[in-house]
């Protein structure tokens, strides 16, 4: 059987790329999987454009298994990639599932918690982007929600844009409702940027960055999902009967 190639969905402008978190993250993953084969995909929200990177880089017969590499992509644009994924000429691809419902992705938000300083007596805010889509929103809340089960305390989301709380009124509500409490923002992003830019200023005593950060070797357990969702899309190729 060919083993499928990893396409490594990115979201994004070209300066998500600037700091070298992302060719780190698919460094690791080639070291962790040498057989196969990894392609960057830089895509924009508004324009996919899949189909030039799947023509230029992949044959027709060549299996693929996309990997959006990110924490919550709106279900437009999850649409946008499963159409060019299917467009003609038809090739055997499927799309995994985005990173962010993963349980490994709530434990390193804790684990980036824990080492950046959590204090017994803190208060959490989630820091999220945002999104006018509820399906990015309700995702985001859940996390939020899990991420409180598992250090056992409250643990509040904050939204910087589309949605509600915004993360200024969710930091200010957290220190009226718990006077003499620090604030610890956690940060719902992979990679550093404008938006980590954003979260890092919203006054918070205490900031966990996003979960990659540049210069630093990527977290294994990172490196693991960004597999196993990989390996879950070419078992689901191998079941459909793609060689």
């Amino acid at each position: 059987m060919t083993v499928p190639a990893l396409l490594a969905v990115v979201e994004g402008s070209s300066d998500v790329t600037d700091d070298g978190t992302l060719e780190l993250l698919l460094t690791a993953v080639r070291r962790a999987a040498p057989e196969v084969r990894v392609v960057p995909a830089l895509i924009d929200v508004h324009q996919p454009e899949l189909g030039g990177v799947l023509s230029t880089e992949f044959d027709d017969d060549e299996p693929v298994v996309a990997v959006p590499l990110m924490l919550a992509p709106g279900s437009h644009l999850h649409g946008d990639l499963e159409r060019e994924l299917g467009a003609e000429p038809p090739r055997p691809a499927t799309l995994a599932p985005a990173l962010g419902g993963d349980d490994a992705i709530v434990e390193l938000l804790a684990y980036r918690l824990l080492h950046s300083g959590l204090g017994p007596d803190d208060v959490i805010v989630m820091a999220a982007v945002g999104s006018s889509d509820h399906h990015v929103v309700r995702e985001s809340v859940d996390v939020g929600r899990r991420l409180a089960h598992l250090l056992e305390r409250y643990v509040t989301v904050g939204f910087l844009t589309a949605a509600v709380p915004r993360l200024s009124g969710a930091v200010d509500t957290m220190r009226r409702l718990h006077p003499g409490s620090r604030v610890a923002v956690s940060t719902f992003l992979l990679s550093p940027g404008g938006f980590a830019d954003a979260i890092a200023e919203v006054g918070g005593d205490v900031i966990a960055g996003p979960l990659m950060m540049p210069g630093r070797r990527p977290p294994q357990a990172l490196v693991d999902l960004v597999l196993a969702r990989y390996r879950a899309g070419a078992m689901q190729l191998a079941q459909v009967g793609h060689p």
